[in-house]
């Protein structure tokens, strides 16, 4: 994968992480929000963050000091 196409997917997958941090708190602030249905949304966003921490790494060049 080169550095350009990381760069999107890395884009993509933080626009989707704040798409869901805000179904989340529309869920909750709401209180129409079932537990289950913010369960899932909070275990896609964990799965997101570690996507994107990552790719984050990949970008990083290893530097042995």
């Amino acid at each position: 994968m080169s550095r350009e196409d990381i760069m999107r997917r890395l884009e993509l997958l933080r626009v989707e992480h704040r798409d869901l941090d805000a179904a989340i708190a529309a869920l909750v602030d709401g209180g129409v929000g079932d537990q289950m249905q913010v369960a899932r949304l909070k275990k896609r966003k964990l799965r997101l963050r570690d996507e994107i921490v990552a790719l984050e790494d990949a970008l990083v060049p290893d530097i042995i000091a």
